[in-house]
Formats: C-alpha cells, sequence, structure tokens
C-alpha cells in the first residue's frame, strides 16, 4: 500500500499567508517558506507584523473563509483517494485550515496549533513536533507503506528527501535550483503522472 503525502499550501489551496496579506495591505506578510528556510524565524517575523498590526485570529479566520481550494484541487485530491491513500501533511495551523478542509472533504490533516489569548490575540504558535512532515514520512515508511511526498517550498524537503519518491508542485525556481533531484508538476496532470510512476516502482 502508498501513502500519498501532501503539503497543503501552495498544493491544494492558496497561500494563506499571502492571501492574507493582500487583503490587510501588509506587504511583509506574504513572505513564505519558499522564501525564508528557517520556520521559527518566519513565524516570529510573522507574529510580530500582527503585533504590530492589530491583526488577530478571527481576522485571518475571515480571510479564510472566503479562499477556497486551488482550482483543480478537489477533483484531483477525489480521484486521488480511490487509488492511494492520501495524508495531509502541513506547518498550517487548525485554526486557519478547517474552512478548507471542509471544501476538500475532510482528507487527514497533519499540521500544528497557534496560541491565543481571549481576545484573540495571536501570542505564540504550538509545534505538533519539530520536523513533522518528515517524521510523519520516516512513520509511515516504518509501518511498511511506500511513499510518495509533494511539496512546494523549503519546508517540504525533509519530507521528500524521507519519502520513497519526492515531487516538487510548482516550486519557485530558487527551489528547483538548490533541489535539482526531484522531479516538478506544473499542474495536476503532470503531478497524478509522476505519483502514478513513482507509485510504479516501488
Amino acid at each position: 500500500m502508498i501513502v500519498v503525502c501532501l503539503d497543503l499550501e501552495g498544493v491544494l489551496a492558496p497561500e494563506i499567508w499571502v492571501e492574507f496579506a493582500k487583503r490587510v495591505g501588509v506587504e511583509e506578510l506574504k513572505l513564505t517558506t519558499r522564501d525564508e528556510p528557517d520556520y521559527d524565524k518566519l513565524m516570529r517575523h510573522r507574529l510580530a507584523l500582527l503585533e504590530r498590526n492589530a491583526l488577530r485570529l478571527p481576522d485571518i479566520q475571515r480571510v479564510v473563509d472566503s479562499l477556497g481550494p486551488l482550482p483543480g484541487a478537489r477533483a484531483f485530491l477525489g480521484e486521488l483517494r480511490t487509488h492511494y491513500q492520501v495524508a495531509i501533511l502541513s506547518d498550517t495551523y487548525y485554526e486557519l485550515a478547517m474552512p478548507i478542509m471542509r471544501q476538500l472533504d475532510w482528507p487527514t490533516l497533519f499540521c500544528h496549533h497557534l496560541e491565543t489569548d481571549a481576545s484573540g490575540r495571536i501570542v505564540g504558535y504550538r509545534l505538533r513536533m519539530k520536523d513533522q512532515k518528515r517524521a510523519a514520512v520516516a512513520a509511515l515508511r516504518a509501518l511498511n507503506f511506500g511513499t510518495i511526498a509533494v511539496g512546494d517550498s523549503y519546508n517540504d524537503i525533509t519530507m521528500l528527501q524521507q519519502a520513497h519518491a519526492g515531487v516538487f508542485y510548482r516550486p519557485p525556481a530558487n527551489v528547483i535550483k538548490e533541489f535539482p533531484q526531484f522531479r516538478v508538476a506544473a499542474d495536476y496532470v503532470e503531478l497524478r503522472t509522476a505519483i502514478d510512476e513513482a507509485a510504479a516502482k516501488i
């Protein structure tokens, strides 16, 4: 049995922080793991910007409620789930991702938690565990599953390296340049082909 491990943002859903940045006009919030490989540094930067601009969790949740999955993502995921086990491994937060999970028919999601005070101010974040994407793929391999990982950012690299096969989905040029060993898919048709071809070799 093969488990396909997909990142959420960039593969199935828009980048939540980028969309939120556009809505509230805070350009610096557009920085993502496509740009900054140090996740803790990125999150501390985000939290400081939220504090400086008096933005709270309900403000982000209102934006997420208005977002849907990327065009074609729901159909792609639904079809994929008829042939493979699928797990979403993401560095987003349950407090942000639930509206998109609902629109994707509630696939399995492993991610993190935000910490807020009574007013909804985000005061911190709690990782489920460090490098959880890689650890999840390693655990699946230990259970004797074949694994295929799909991501688009720096924080997906260890997951792709840990899997039997790794595929980039529409990554930025800097990530492709640094990690040329991974196959690149530009749309869901190419991604499904890459997954099926990798599965045939496992």
